[in-house]
């Protein structure tokens, strides 16, 4: 293939699925998803070795989240993402919309401090700056909805209707920055909502649903705009190579039918998720009233049957 002064792939063949999951790695991301699964490996692995036990769903999602970065980054996807905005719609949703999803119900946070030794009396380790930094002012500005929801959507219209996307797809290095920067939008918006790992903005769970459709219709306002668009509306997909045989206002209808069919893929998933979480949340609340009630003899039944008769006594 002959790579341009950008970067980008001019003489790729017409798209197909097979031709878009053949192995061709971009170093970064591909370094980048080897070193996360093995930091998390050896994060069980280290539990394991003391007797400790992490349930296989949470190993589960987690890889298949690194995979799905490994997916859309590590193929012939990102090659043909260059030069065709509906491909690389679909790395954007994924790489901010599925794979942070995916990573979060791997509760990797939680993995590293139950992995991480406790530094000794008066020392600071790995797991004491981790500890510091879940509970930092920082932490809580980025993680709060007021933040996170103009954050995710600015993401989305103030990269591609402004010049900003244009230079960054002029580089390698602002493209890497760019799918950088989707995955950490996606982490921050879904860590409050549906993340299992501790922070400092956890709210209810009708909250968090609140939250989360807060943001997801934007993302189909986004993607009806590029579809009902007459003209191309970025810069960087005006001129596909016409190698590809593709029209550019048709490639760009199909990225807006993909921003918009993927608003609704996540939604399904966090909700699921969410639906999950309260039914063992009150499971493990019911669960904790009854070893109360063991431990005091029921006290409370007791008060409350009490106050009952009270009432009838007075009635008589």
């Amino acid at each position: 293939m002959d790579h341009s002064g950008h970067g980008m792939n001019m003489d790729l063949p017409p798209f197909t699925l097979g031709r878009g999951l053949e192995f061709s790695a971009d170093p970064f991301f591909l370094i980048g998803c080897l070193v996360a699964l093995a930091l998390y490996g050896y994060g069980v692995t280290r539990l394991r070795g003391r007797g400790d036990g992490w349930p296989v769903n949470r190993i589960v999602f987690f890889v298949i989240g690194v995979l799905s970065i490994a997916l859309v980054m590590c193929t012939g996807l990102n090659d043909y993402g260059m030069v065709m905005f509906s491909v690389h719609m679909v790395q954007h949703m994924v790489i901010s919309m599925v794979s942070p999803i995916l990573l979060l119900l791997g509760a990797p946070v939680t993995l590293a401090l139950r992995a991480l030794p406790v530094a000794g009396r008066g020392r600071t380790g790995p797991r004491e700056l981790l500890l510091k930094l879940l509970h930092s002012r920082y932490m809580k500005i980025i993680s709060h909805p007021v933040f996170t929801i103009p954050l995710f959507i600015a993401s989305l219209y103030g990269l591609y209707f402004t010049p900003l996307f244009d230079f960054l797809m002029g580089s390698k290095t602002g493209h890497i920055a760019m799918m950088v920067h989707f995955l950490a939008v996606g982490l921050v918006f879904f860590w409050p909502i549906m993340g299992v790992d501790p922070g400092p903005h956890r709210p209810g769970y009708v909250m968090r649903m609140l939250e989360l459709f807060a943001g997801m219709p934007f993302h189909a306002f986004f993607g009806i705009a590029l579809m009902m668009a007459s003209q191309p509306m970025v810069k960087a997909y005006e001129n596909p190579p016409g190698s590809l045989g593709i029209d550019a206002l048709s490639d760009q209808s199909a990225a807006g039918g993909i921003a918009w069919a993927f608003s609704e893929i996540p939604s399904v998933l966090v909700l699921i998720a969410l639906v999950f979480q309260w039914y063992r949340s009150e499971q493990r609340t019911a669960k904790r009233s009854d070893r109360a009630a063991d431990r005091d003899g029921d006290q409370e039944l007791k008060a409350y049957n009490a106050y009952l008769a009270s009432l009838q006594a007075r009635g008589q």
